[in-house]
């Protein structure tokens, strides 16, 4: 009978599996022809002295314990980054690596298991940042113009035209340069999602009152907007980046008005039914629902889907989820056609306590 050693060694991709101390249990074949180490030059010993993980800045990846984000308990792994290791015959390889933490009952680390595979694997990446570029150059073209377009008018004419055709011009500016903001917010939160080094400047936030301002805030685009909120009393501050949270909430409540009905939108909050520690804010939408091809595609980059008003980079429910699984929660999505859509994201209620150990 096969081994767990044995079938992990058949894994394509390098396999390390560390204690809560960094010390390696269990190191596959194709992690020793990665980095040049025997399996006994690696076993028993600590992964931060023989292959001193950094990261592309050169920095340790660990360099008290575990990163930062561990602290919390409903986080399970880390987001794929690129890193450098030690090679066992002298310099350094450049490795992809992702991991899952291995927790006990009462949710501190007892260590973690690490898929590592080379860096020269990422070239299909390399394509898709070429039409990450593409698309977000095209999202930019439609409001510079317009913002070009009016402020050399304004130029040109001031004195000649009515105040009333005045504010409407600068109010069509000011919407414009958001949506640039906002685009340029994406772009680079791309790049620190896929390279783990997302920084979140966490405090307490009240979500009712983000969400009435994110609602107040998308009813400027679309006047005919109507929004019900409903959240439990009593419903806890979350220990969150705020800006984050609204860009969140942001793309929930207009994806559900460029793809369903804006009437009837409803935004609701509570404590998550099935993890008391988390907490859980739902976007529910009146449209003709997601088919079901496409619900499991809703989150993957540059999806849009034909129905509705598409519009937009195909990347805003992608970022969300990350940003969401940043702080320990996930973001999903169902479905009943016909019946309209829902979009659920949970947060850790106890994020400040589990980091500061309060």
């Amino acid at each position: 009978m096969s081994t767990q050693a044995d079938i992990v060694d058949l894994f394509p991709d390098g396999v390390l599996h560390l204690d809560a101390d960094h010390i390696v249990r269990l190191a596959n074949s194709a992690m020793c022809a990665l980095t040049g180490f025997s399996e006994a030059e690696l076993v028993g010993r600590s992964v931060l002295e023989t292959l001193a993980p950094r990261g592309r800045d050169g920095k340790p990846l660990w360099t008290d314990g575990w990163h930062r984000s561990a602290s919390l308990h409903s986080v399970r792994g880390v987001p794929e980054q690129q890193v450098k290791l030690s090679h066992g015959r002298g310099g350094v390889v450049e490795a992809l690596v992702t991991a899952r933490y291995l927790r006990r009952e009462d949710g501190s680390i007892d260590g973690a298991v690490l898929a590592v595979r080379a860096a020269s694997r990422r070239a299909h990446q390399a394509a898709a940042g070429i039409e990450i570029v593409s698309t977000v150059s095209h999202e930019l073209r439609s409001p510079l113009t317009s913002v070009k377009g009016y402020t050399s008018l304004l130029l040109n004419r001031w004195g000649r035209l009515p105040d009333e055709q005045r504010r409407i011009m600068m109010e069509q500016i000011n919407h414009d340069a958001d949506r640039v903001t906002r685009l340029i917010t994406e772009l680079l939160d791309i790049t620190r999602l896929e390279s783990g080094r997302l920084f979140l400047r966490r405090q307490m936030v009240s979500l009712p009152a983000l969400a009435e301002r994110v609602v107040e805030k998308v009813a400027i685009e679309y006047p005919d907007l109507e929004v019900s909120m409903d959240f439990e009393d009593g419903f806890p501050q979350v220990y969150a980046d705020p800006d984050k949270l609204e860009q969140v909430l942001t793309n929930l409540v207009e994806n559900a008005c460029k793809y369903a009905s804006r009437k009837g939108i409803e935004v609701r909050g509570g404590l998550d039914d099935g993890d008391g520690d988390m907490v859980c804010v739902s976007v529910a939408d009146r449209g003709e629902g997601i088919p079901r091809e496409d619900l499991s595609r809703v989150f993957t980059k540059f999806f849009r889907r034909a129905e509705g008003r598409p519009t937009g980079s195909g990347l805003g429910l992608w970022i969300s989820r990350g940003l969401v699984e940043a702080h320990g929660g996930r973001l999903q999505a169902s479905s009943n056609p016909g019946e309209g859509s829902v979009f659920r994201f949970t947060l850790p209620a106890n994020a400040f306590e589990d980091i500061h150990g309060a």
